[in-house]
């Protein structure tokens, strides 16, 4: 196995992830780990305000799971891999920071699961989907049948998960499971702008909308109102609030510090 399984850059106010396990780029016990301390290190840095997931190479964004490594995993020790890639999503899930997956090829199993959970999903004219797990005899074991659901609704995500089936970048972008497909060539460049332009964003403000938005979907309407209405209030208390409404009243583009 490649010593860097996982490639990691910082650019201006944005980071890129880059899975290097080419062609397939498979998930494995190490991916998780390494990932697990980039997002960390991201989540402390103020300087980075955004984050690109990506992989090498055309052929896959990421196949599923690396299954050399758990073809031989006992049922206690496949529970423990499965617990290491579900605390991981969620950190990638509830990351203070936008995410933007960015994907070419195949993007299968956990590796579907992994851009579910990111925030915004771009795609490559060749990528296809699935959730092949039920083929295989088993179930998604990385928060597909969660995240699928509230992603593109019961109905679709049904027929993505009982029937195992690959779409390709048309129909997941029909389906809502990614933002936007674009060429190839023009991918990573729409995916920077894209980052640059959310890193732009007042820090406090985002990070704050986005745990109002993630966690208000496991709350009832009144109880996710009282959350939005204290993160409002925390918003309103910043000093890039008071630089937001300043820029607007004097015609110009505020400078957000952050604070």
């Amino acid at each position: 196995m490649s010593e860097n399984v996982i490639l990691f850059e910082k650019k201006d106010n944005y980071a890129v992830i880059t899975l290097n396990r080419p062609p397939m780029n498979p998930l494995s016990s190490q991916v998780f780990h390494e990932l697990n301390i980039i997002i960390e290190e991201i989540e402390s840095d103020s300087a980075v305000k955004a984050v690109i997931i990506t992989s090498s190479g055309v052929k896959a964004f990421a196949a599923g799971v690396d299954i050399t490594e758990i073809g031989n995993l006992t049922p206690i020790e496949m529970y423990e891999f499965c617990a290491l890639s579900m605390n991981v999503f969620s950190k990638l899930e509830n990351l203070s920071k936008p995410t933007i997956a960015v994907m070419r090829g195949l993007v299968l199993g956990g590796g579907c699961e992994l851009s579910l959970c990111c925030d915004f999903r771009l795609a490559a004219e060749n990528a296809k989907f699935a959730q092949p797990e039920i083929n295989l005899g088993i179930i998604p074991g990385g928060g597909g049948t969660k995240r699928l659901p509230r992603l593109i609704g019961l109905a679709r995500a049904k027929e993505l998960l009982f029937l195992g089936e690959m779409i390709d970048a048309a129909a997941a972008e029909k389906f809502g499971l990614v933002n936007k497909v674009l060429p190839d060539e023009e991918l990573m460049e729409y995916a920077e702008k894209m980052a640059k332009n959310l890193a732009s964003k007042p820090s406090i403000a985002m990070k704050m909308l986005k745990k109002t938005v993630n966690m208000g979907e496991d709350l009832d309407v009144n109880s996710a109102t009282n959350l939005e209405i204290e993160s409002f209030i925390v918003t309103f208390a910043s000093d890039d609030r008071v630089e937001g409404i300043r820029a607007m009243l004097e015609k110009r583009k505020p400078v957000f510090q952050g604070k």
